[in-house]
């Protein structure tokens, strides 16, 4: 799931505010809103930084009597706070969770230098107001109320945002060297185990080098270590640089062999499925011809999963990688899901880039790829207890299904902390 080298490389606001969820509707008026008083002054030099990423917005924060006020919809949004806007009682209704993972219910109106919380009135240090179509509330508040952590960097005007722990799905990849951390499999929602691959020869095995079935250790089997999660993937892994997972994509005999060996395995191991990780395809070969290939073994699979009542997930190289052989568009409407392995645009133990894996979620988004089916892939080998939260942010602030984590065995104390802090497993 790491090549690259392993996964596949081989190319190398304290007083702050939010704004309205939506424009102000074409047909409601915004002209009898009171004009801001002469001590506010718009503050196009203040930024929003959501979980270490600078967070666009499209109306500009504002300094009113010291408050500063920003715009509500892209900070509530990023945050998963669902929204409504009434215009004819020009309110604001947030809902979502506070910070004990109890619901919590917000209302404020435009003017009015009080709010309700869960049916409670509060006061705010500033109203509501509304600038360019958007409404501007203040942020301590709001992120009070919704278990954010903000805080006011003056000397740069700076707000700084931490989101609050979200549940989410969580996977882990288990392969090569991960049973140190076996336990670990209880903070996930499922697991990809990499014991499976194409060899050089464009033959599925379960004996060859680093993903190989695993021996049993006593009562300890690779299906009791599969059984610990509640959704366990087959991963059969697969490189390209000798042509050997372009063989089993076109060579009838070996792509049907393949296919009727990982589903069978997977169906009398008790998997819930296969998680396909073919790397480097389009590298050699011209990338419309590597999707079409893929695309044809990935339907064929698909379709004798389904007929076992399996899953299919792909771990794919990410948009903006070197490897362009991947139609993420027409792979969607294949798989269950699927993981962006958005890294390894740098170095090996270096944080990725966030301007990079930013770009590998949006591309895939505009792919047409529901973002009830990615995960975001974050290689633990380059990251570390504080980047990693970076990365987990991203995925949050997209509304993401979930994040992938390669791999146990590798992850510190520190690490499983951070994430811990940040992310909890759907039902756990």
């Amino acid at each position: 799931m790491r090549s690259w080298g392993s996964w596949g490389r081989s190319a190398a606001a304290v007083v702050v505010g939010i704004s309205l969820l939506a424009p102000i509707s074409p047909g409601t008026s915004v002209v009898s809103a009171a004009p801001a008083p002469s001590t506010s002054s718009v503050s196009p030099s203040i930024q929003i930084v959501l979980d270490n990423y600078p967070l666009p917005f499209d109306s500009a924060p504002k300094i009113d009597n010291g408050v500063t006020l920003v715009p509500f919809r892209t900070i509530a949004e990023a945050l998963g706070i669902a929204v409504v806007w009434d215009a004819a009682s020009k309110t604001v209704v947030a809902t979502g969770n506070d910070a004990s993972g109890q619901p919590a219910k917000v209302i404020l109106t435009i003017g009015k230098k009080s709010a309700q919380v869960n049916g409670q009135a509060v006061e705010l240090t500033a109203a509501p107001v509304v600038q360019q179509g958007r409404v501007l509330i203040p942020m301590a508040f709001f992120g009070r109320q919704f278990g954010a952590q903000v805080s006011w960097e003056s000397a740069t005007k700076t707000v700084r945002i931490q989101s609050p722990k979200r549940e989410m799905r969580t996977m882990g990849f288990y392969a090569i060297s991960s049973y140190d951390q076996v336990s670990r499999l209880e903070n996930l929602n499922s697991a990809a185990f990499g014991w499976a691959q194409i060899n050089q020869n464009g033959e599925f095995s379960t004996t060859d080098k680093d993903y190989k079935w695993p021996k049993a250790d006593g009562d300890v089997t690779p299906e009791s270590i599969a059984a610990r999660v509640e959704d366990g993937y087959l991963m059969v892994h697969g490189l390209d640089g000798n042509r050997q997972t372009t063989k089993v994509l076109t060579d009838p005999a070996a792509r049907d062999s393949s296919i009727q060996q990982m589903v069978s395995l997977a169906k009398d191991k008790g998997f819930k499925g296969v998680m396909l990780d073919y790397e480097g395809l389009g590298w050699k070969d011209d990338p419309a011809t590597a999707k079409k290939q893929f695309n044809e073994y990935t339907a064929l699979l698909s379709e004798q999963l389904k007929k076992e009542g399996l899953k299919l997930s792909l771990a794919l190289p990410p948009l903006n990688g070197a490897y362009q052989g991947y139609d993420y568009k027409t792979l969607a409407g294949y798989a269950d899901e699927i993981v962006i392995m958005a890294y390894l645009y740098v170095a090996d133990k270096t944080p990725e880039p966030m301007n990079k894996v930013d770009a590998a979620i949006s591309l895939a988004l505009r792919q047409g790829v529901p973002k009830q089916k990615l995960l975001l892939g974050i290689d633990m080998e380059n990251e570390n207890e504080t980047t990693v939260l970076d990365k987990i942010g991203l995925a949050k602030r997209y509304d993401l299904a979930g994040v992938a984590f390669w791999r146990l065995g590798i992850l510190t104390q520190a690490e499983m902390k951070a994430i811990d802090s940040s992310v909890t497993k759907i039902g756990g």
